[in-house]
């Protein structure tokens, strides 16, 4: 590792920092093959996580509400895994217009609520949450779905990330490389 001096001679101290790419390189495959995606994608029990210390019915009330204004938490009982969701919340806190944009259904059956969540990044795969839970117990059946159009997407911002990453690795060697050179043309003048 080069010492804060000579970083301080290419001006590069803060400019050479790496984000960390938010998905990996071959998204699908990783759905398809990893062991924890294979448990989440097959239909398992879920439970609500929120307000826990509460009584039920409060927290039924605050389920309910979380649902209609677009977010909720729940747990994998298989895998023990938490996730937040975050989805389109209902028009009005109720219904939407459109029954196929719903992404949260209180009237498809009587008791429980359909949702179907907005896309997250698990472990660098795009995904979505697909399930009901039921109104009176909170705990239902869920899984996870590769999520193909924000994977293509996020898979795109990560080869434009990977491409600017190497421009200014070239950059950065290519200084480098002169400045080796005028060091080297400094000690051949020091010597002659």
């Amino acid at each position: 590792m080069l010492p804060l001096d000579a970083l301080a001679l290419y001006g590069q101290e803060k400019k050479f920092l790496f984000n960390m790419p938010r998905v990996v390189a071959d998204q699908k495959t990783k759905f398809d093959t990893d062991e924890l995606f294979r448990r989440l994608s097959r239909e398992g029990e879920v439970r609500y996580t929120g307000y826990r210390d509460r009584p039920l019915e409060e927290r039924q009330m605050r389920f309910q509400n979380g649902c209609r204004e677009g977010h909720t938490e729940l747990v994998f009982l298989s895998t023990g895994i938490n996730i937040q969701l975050i989805f389109r919340p209902c028009a009005n806190g109720y219904n939407t217009l459109d029954p196929e944009s719903k992404e949260v259904d209180f009237d498809k059956e009587q008791g429980k609520v359909q949702i179907k969540s907005g896309t997250l990044i698990l472990n660098g795969v795009c995904v979505r949450w697909r399930g009901w839970f039921d109104l009176e117990r909170l705990d239902g059946v869920g899984c996870l779905e590769y999520d193909e159009e924000r994977a293509q997407a996020e898979d795109s911002i990560l080869r434009e990330q990977i491409e600017r990453y190497n421009l200014r690795l070239r950059d950065f060697e290519k200084k480098q490389r002169a400045y080796r050179e005028r060091q080297a043309e400094a000690e051949v003048e020091v010597n002659t």
